[in-house]
């Protein structure tokens, strides 16, 4: 896999950070960047970086103009078209509501770390060509 893969974790706590991290480094390779996103700053600075893929908290914290995940990823998909987004919730009706605003098929936070998990994060990765936040 392309070793320059740069992956956003948005809004998540500390704990499933670390989890996230782990089972991205799994899905990517350890030449992954993952960029850590607690607020917009860090989100809008992962942007102009360039990521090839974000994974979205269902809902976001403090710092974020969008306090859920869903909206975030609606309001990216009219100014980044071709960004790819995931959803991370358990909750079903959650992920349709992400999907059907142009988010790829996420997962819930108890599978993180699944051998199912990381295929859907390296089938991301690899699905059509990278795409520059840029564009």
């Amino acid at each position: 896999m392309n070793m320059s893969k740069k992956i956003a974790l948005v809004g998540h706590c500390g704990p499933d950070s670390s989890y996230l991290r782990m089972t991205v480094m799994k899905a990517a390779g350890s030449g992954v960047q993952i960029l850590m996103a607690d607020d917009d700053s860090d989100l809008n600075k992962a942007l102009a970086q360039g990521v090839d893929l974000i994974l979205f908290n269902r809902e976001l914290g403090y710092g974020f103009q969008d306090k859920m995940g869903v909206d975030a990823i609606k309001r990216l998909r009219t100014t980044h078209p071709n960004l790819k987004t995931m959803l991370v919730s358990n909750y079903a009706e959650a992920q349709a509501a992400a999907v059907a605003n142009g988010a790829l098929p996420g997962f819930g936070k108890r599978e993180i770390g699944s051998p199912r998990v990381i295929e859907v994060i390296k089938g991301a990765l690899e699905s059509g060509a990278s795409v520059s936040a840029r564009q």
